[in-house]
């Protein structure tokens, strides 16, 4: 099965990031600047009273099929993302579900060479208005797909906005999709998913 990889250079407001994902045991990694603070005052977040907010510890695709996700910290500058096939990695640097603001990602494979299939290539049958369901300490959140865009690796932070935390909150999810060259190190463009928060996490 063809390898995946996707890069990413980030500049502001965006933090810096970089995104790959790579096979044959190799971690994955996000190297991202430190997230930014939440602008005070914004219109119609929720008081800290009616909030829940939880590390995501499973994910749970249209249709039902789910996958476990791992907590994915920094080494050395990178976010090292689980190199398993059926296996999703939580940005830690990013916001947790049901906070009132910024962007819960989550980052897996398309395919790798050793596994085949990877869990987020479901995410190419994914559309808008499906709902995406994150699961962890007994709390459930769910998000509706309002996009889903294909994004080239160099462009991923600069472009996509897919790391911003000063957003409005919702959940990204990040594959590989596009052509695949392996003398450029793998895939040619990202898949972005987004979807925004159905009411509160419970």
């Amino acid at each position: 099965m063809a390898g995946c990889s996707a890069e990413a250079d980030g500049a502001a407001p965006t933090p810096t990031t970089t995104v790959s994902f790579k096979h044959g045991g190799t971690p994955s990694a996000v190297e991202p600047a430190a997230p930014t603070s939440a602008p005070p005052g914004r219109v119609g977040t929720p008081a800290p009273s009616q909030r829940i907010r939880f590390v995501p510890e499973q994910v749970v695709l249209p249709g039902g099929a789910s996958a476990s996700v791992l907590s994915a910290t920094t080494v050395s500058g990178q976010l090292q993302v689980p190199s398993k096939a059926q296996r999703v990695g939580w940005w830690d640097g990013g916001a947790q579900a049901g906070d009132p603001f910024g962007s819960v990602v989550l980052a897996g494979h398309v395919d790798t060479k050793t596994e085949g299939l990877g869990f987020f290539a479901r995410l190419l049958d994914v559309r808008r208005g499906e709902v995406v369901v994150l699961n962890g300490a007994g709390h459930m959140a769910s998000y509706r797909v309002v996009s889903v865009v294909s994004v080239r690796k160099d462009a991923l932070a600069t472009k996509s906005g897919a790391f911003d935390q000063t957003t409005d909150h919702r959940l990204v999810l990040i594959t590989c999709t596009g052509a695949y060259d392996a003398s450029r190190g793998g895939y040619e463009d990202n898949l972005v998913v987004t979807a925004l928060p159905v009411g509160l996490a419970q």
